[in-house]
């Protein structure tokens, strides 16, 4: 005797063993015995064998027409067999009743399963809607199957390129367009980049970032709203100075500047200007969501997307020519022992006599320049002249504040590597279109300009973390507990120690045009100078504010984001230059072991990180390398060992790299992180230089 029995969905067969009135034991075509219970057996029989009678009632199964067995079936509860003798005929044999309960079972749209083996027909109405959806299902699946089809063949359809960013990194996965693209993937056993990429999807190499990094990070596009740009207060005093700001010649947010009073008198007050926005934008208001959103300023060669829209920029922008609204660090110090004699901030509208551009001074401000009083350079402008004794006593101060910091630190900061500037040819702020010429110039790290600027910047930046801690005024902090290894720069709410800086505490407070962290603190600073002792009664954010908490949280994410959208357009860029100059070979040294994939070789003339794979060669090697092909959409370039360029008997691996800390491999390329599981089974669901 045999048996037709339903188990978790599936109908099996087989032959029984034993019987008892709650269960029989029964054994299937494979030997495995199952115990299966009375209720759940629906069939009973001798002949013909279990797998032969599975096999006709699936036959008879699907050609069973489904409207009229559901014409045919009572409005009443019925079982399987009773149908079948209706449908087919009194004495329907029992594979037409084994088909018919498996037709039944398979067609829920159209009959309810109401206990085993028992149904009951769908209503009317609600079979219409089934019958319409399951339509619709098959339209969908058709629409999929020639968008696969397409895209096998080459081809991207219109649908799916309006879609190619959220298909790839933000999926739905069970939209048809992702559906198609997974189909056509394991279809044509590529990869989903690869196989848009050769249907034609991505038109261009720099689009394809610039879009995804819009996509991801301003989804609404980088437009401002209109929004009224506050004015300044008018009753700020003015302060009898002559500042001057030094910049780069594209920097348009001037957040710094710097003055010298007294020089020659025995006792010099340096004063550290920042402009000054939190004076007029309040928290909550229209323009500090604009700027909460944003975070900060994004930078890229050739183009920038600021954090605050133009009009208020141009407020507040410490430009030269007029008196700027500021916050100002005075800090006094004795002319000949550079002791501190007092520091003091003030609210107050700075004059601006220029903005320097350090681009076109670094050739003439020179340590010779500075140290050699005599020293005339063709074409130093008069106004940089009548400033080179303040420069001289900056410069000095500088160098000796960035001792006693590299004394706290236990070592020296290493800049011996260059920064590079790009250069679009052509572009004047304008959104690039990723076929400039591109220019790749060098400027030397410490420079004195830079130092002058760096310096006061931490002096500043230090100096009112430490205010903000004493005042019991919370502030947001960057920290890092020791130099070690592995240990982080990390944002908190605490005035902790920043070894990497070598200072006491380190807020982040000199650049509130363009970082929004910057914004907040200037917020908090002036309360402190306003109100002094009990600023933190009248500060806009109170200890403990878990508002802080979360700015920090975005801010982080936000300018990561940033900084590695930066650091790829960088990259970019660097292979473009490669491309437009036609070379084939670069020397470098090798930086790190990086696996199977050989090693990573840092060049020396441009800022490029490359994977040489196959080569056994030591830590600070120098090696001449031949590049390989450059894919511009995932940004990786490899490269071949040519030569080795030092004697290997004098190479270890304990050679020093280039300001290893600074820039942990930055530019070495990764994978382009796509959200396209092709193995999944379908769904049913800067200013970045400062520290």
């Amino acid at each position: 005797m045999h048996a037709l029995f339903e188990d978790a969905g599936k109908f099996l067969a087989g032959r029984i063993l034993s019987e008892a009135d709650a269960s029989s034991q029964i054994e299937l075509a494979s030997g495995k015995r199952v115990k299966v219970k009375a209720a759940h057996i629906l069939l009973k029989f001798d002949k013909p064998e279990p797998a032969e009678l599975i096999a006709k009632a699936e036959a008879i199964a699907a050609s069973i027409e489904l409207d009229l067995a559901w014409e045919f079936a009572p409005d009443e509860e019925f079982g399987f067999a009773d149908i079948a003798r209706d449908y087919f005929s009194e004495s329907a044999p029992l594979s037409e009743q084994a088909g018919m309960l498996f037709a039944l079972y398979g067609a829920p749209h159209y009959f309810r399963r109401a206990g085993k083996g028992r149904f009951k027909k769908a209503p009317a109405e609600i079979l219409q809607q089934a019958l319409v959806a399951i339509e619709k299902k098959k339209q969908l699946q058709a629409q999929i199957d020639a968008w696969a089809q397409e895209l096998v063949a080459g081809v991207t359809p219109q649908a799916i390129r309006d879609e190619l960013y959220k298909i790839l990194f933000k999926p739905d996965k069970n939209a048809p367009e992702y559906k198609a693209v997974v189909e056509a993937s394991r279809s044509a056993q590529k990869a989903p980049l690869e196989l848009l990429q050769a249907a034609g999807a991505i038109d261009s190499a720099y689009q394809f970032h610039w879009k995804r990094f819009l996509f991801e990070n301003f989804p609404k596009g980088t437009r401002f709203p209109d929004v009224t740009a506050p004015q300044p207060p008018d009753d700020l005093p003015l302060a009898d100075v002559q500042a001057y700001s030094i910049d780069d010649s594209m920097t348009t947010e001037i957040d710094d500047a710097l003055s010298v009073q007294g020089l020659g008198t025995g006792t010099v007050t340096v004063g550290i200007h920042i402009a000054a926005p939190g004076l007029a934008i309040t928290p909550g208001s229209e323009l500090d969501k604009l700027g909460r959103a944003r975070l900060s300023t994004v930078y890229m060669p050739g183009y920038k997307i600021t954090m605050l829209p133009d009009e208020v920029v141009q407020i507040y922008t410490l430009d030269e020519g007029r008196a700027n609204p500021a916050v100002s660090l005075y800090v006094t110090y004795d002319e000949a022992t550079l002791e501190v004699k007092n520091k003091v901030t003030k609210l107050e509208r700075v004059p601006v006599a220029v903005n320097f551009r350090h681009d076109k001074l670094d050739h003439i401000v020179t340590e010779e320049w500075l140290q050699t009083p005599s020293l005339h350079v063709e074409g130093t402008p008069p106004e940089l002249q009548e400033r080179r004794s303040e420069l001289m006593f900056l410069h000095r101060l500088a160098q000796q504040l960035k001792a006693d910091r590299e004394q706290v630190r236990g070592k020296p900061e290493n800049f011996s590597r260059p920064d590079y500037t790009f250069r679009l040819e052509g572009n004047d702020g304008e959104e690039p279109q990723g076929n400039e010429i591109v220019s790749i110039t060098t400027r030397k790290r410490g420079a004195p300009l830079d130092l002058i600027v760096a310096e006061a910047a931490i002096v500043a930046n230090s100096t009112w973390g430490g205010w903000l801690a004493e005042l019991g005024v919370p502030g947001i902090y960057r920290s890092q507990a020791s130099m070690a290894p592995g240990v982080k720069v990390r944002m908190s709410t605490k005035a902790l120690p920043h070894a990497g800086m070598g200072v006491k505490s380190y807020s982040w407070a000199t650049s509130p045009l363009r970082r929004y962290v910057d914004l907040v603190n200037q917020w908090q600073i002036i309360a402190c100078a306003r109100h002094g002792a009990t600023a933190a009664l009248a500060a806009p954010f109170k200890p403990k504010d878990a508002e802080l908490f979360g700015i920090i949280s975005s801010f982080d994410g936000a300018y990561s984001a940033y900084n590695g959208y930066q650091q790829g357009m960088e990259r970019f860029w660097t292979l473009k230059y490669l491309e437009q100059n036609a070379i084939t070979e670069l020397d470098g040294a090798v930086i790190k072991d990086n696996g199977p994939n050989g090693v990573l070789v840092r060049a020396d003339t441009l800022p490029l990180v490359i994977s040489v794979a196959g080569t056994a060669v030591p830590r600070g090697a120098r090696v001449r390398v031949k590049l390989g092909d450059i894919d511009e959409i995932t940004l990786d370039i490899h490269g071949t060992v040519t030569e080795r360029l030092d004697d290997p008997d004098d190479a270890s691996d304990d050679a020093p790299l280039d300001d290893a800390a600074d820039d942990e491999e930055e530019g070495v390329a990764g994978p382009i992180a796509i959200a396209v599981d092709v193995n999944e089974a379908d769904s049913t669901s800067a200013d970045n230089s400062n520290p």
